[in-house]
């Protein structure tokens, strides 16, 4: 799926070659600083390395519009971005700068109930709570239906029960959906339920240069 060759972030990474599998679950550890979500930005061409090359699908990203590269590879990002509105208005977003069918009611309010949400697609979703928010940016990458999710810290702002209940719903999802899944977790125990390839970011990292 994705091939890294002598990627160099001056400072944080150097890459001499790694391969990310498809259809798989892939795991990124590493500790505090070590280019974990600096190597999720790289893979959707959200950040661009000093030096070397990345492919997709055995093209070069940097040939490849990024926005179309984007609606493929998708991120969620620690820090959720909910917009102003309700639930509905949230989900149906993501379609829309896509220029994709809306979503219908049925379907929004499937992935309402695979993230755990109960609320109804009418409410503000201003009110929710951080973890919450971050269950709704998530459902919202859902719905693109890209082929790949890289998701950063998807799971930080809930609880070690809720965790797990949500990744694993997500986690069957997309070994039957045949997604491929790029994350970090700071939850070591549920990245050894999920994960079929872990990434060890310390054997990238520029020692002494991280941030």
């Amino acid at each position: 799926m994705f091939e890294l060759k002598d990627v160099k972030v001056d400072g944080i990474l150097h890459i001499n070659e790694l391969a990310i599998p498809d259809n798989q679950f892939t795991c990124i550890i590493g500790p505090s600083g070590s280019g974990k979500s600096t190597l999720l930005r790289l893979l959707n061409n959200l950040s661009s390395p000093d030096h070397g090359e990345i492919l997709f699908k055995n093209k070069s990203i940097s040939t490849m519009d990024p926005l179309q590269l984007r609606r493929s590879v998708v991120m969620v990002a620690q820090a959720p971005v909910i917009f102003e509105g309700s639930m509905e208005d949230n989900l149906q977003i993501g379609l829309s700068f896509s220029e994709k069918e809306p979503a219908g009611v049925k379907e929004m309010e499937e992935m309402l109930e695979l993230f755990m949400l109960d609320k109804r697609l009418d409410e503000d979703a201003d009110h929710l709570s951080g973890g919450e928010k971050q269950r709704l940016s998530w459902a919202r990458a859902m719905l693109l239906d890209p082929e790949v999710f890289l998701l950063d810290e998807p799971t930080s702002a809930l609880d070690e029960e809720t965790a797990k209940n949500v990744l694993m719903r997500f986690h069957e999802y997309a070994k039957q959906h045949a997604k491929t899944v790029i994350m970090i977790t700071h939850f070591k125990e549920l990245a050894q339920l999920v994960t079929d390839n872990t990434i060890d970011m310390s054997r990238y990292s520029i020692t002494g240069k991280v941030r």
